[in-house]
């Protein structure tokens, strides 16, 4: 896909943004910061059109780097590595997801990172809807680390430019989003 359709993509995408996840009032966020506007980035992935351009969105970005798999933080993640892995199969481009759980589970495999087995020296991108301070994806970082699996960059649907940024760089992690706050007019 060219230039002039992510374009148009990203257009639609801020589009359904604005209409349908944005939100005004008191809202405490996963970071613990409070906030006067809640920006909630399910609302949009997990439509049928905002799976979509996420996803396609997102493979572009990804689809020329050496990397193993895509994944990230449940929830937010969720639906974007779905839509990315089914996209990526119809581009014939498969790529591998994974979901990153806040802590292992207790029964069965008590896997952290659940999906097709990531082999220690594995690169991936991970990827989130929203970022505030970034501790989802730290936290995912962590794991995948843990695990051995080097994480090349971050990538979210939007940055609230609260910090996320800086945090993530501070681990050696860049944040890359596809908007900012300040593209949804806040």
């Amino acid at each position: 896909m060219g230039n002039n359709g992510i374009v148009d993509l990203k257009q639609k995408l801020l589009v359904l943004l604005k209409q349908e996840a944005f939100k005004k009032g008191e809202f405490v966020l996963s970071s613990g910061k409070t906030s006067k506007y809640y920006l909630d980035g399910r609302i949009v992935t997990l439509t049928p059109q905002g799976a979509y351009l996420v996803g396609s969105i997102i493979l572009s970005l990804i689809k020329d780097l050496k990397i193993d798999a895509v994944g990230g933080p449940t929830l937010g993640a969720d639906p974007i590595v779905g839509a990315v892995a089914v996209l990526s199969h119809i581009n014939n481009i498969p790529i591998k997801t994974f979901i990153v759980r806040k802590a292992a589970k207790e029964h069965g495999t008590q896997s952290q990172i659940e999906g097709p087995a990531l082999k220690s020296g594995s690169k991936v991108v991970i990827v989130d809807d929203v970022a505030t301070t970034g501790k989802a994806l730290i936290e995912a970082k962590q794991a995948l680390d843990r695990a051995g699996v080097a994480v090349e960059k971050a990538i979210v649907i939007v940055d609230r430019l609260e910090g996320a940024k800086d945090n993530l760089e501070k681990i050696g992690c860049k944040l890359e989003s596809i908007f900012t706050i300040k593209d949804l007019d806040i």
